[in-house]
């Protein structure tokens, strides 16, 4: 966990450990990306994947979007 134990020196340079802030930032963040990611995949997924066609479940009313007034 950060601030424990002495520091590592990395060929005399010295990083400081991160504070809690910023810690719990990247946590929340990391945990915002999954959770969108997962999200992106539970809508998309089988499209990505080809389990379905990307146009299944357009236009299941049988109605133009262009107003059926074609001649």
């Amino acid at each position: 966990m950060a601030g424990h134990g002495p520091g590592t020196s990395y060929a005399g340079f010295h990083p400081h450990p991160p504070s809690r802030f910023h810690v719990y930032l990247a946590k929340a963040l990391g945990a915002s990306m999954w959770f969108f990611v997962f999200y992106r995949a539970r809508q998309d997924g089988p499209r990505v994947l080809g389990w379905r066609h990307p146009w299944e479940g357009h236009h299941a009313d049988g109605h133009d979007e262009h107003g059926g007034g074609h001649h």
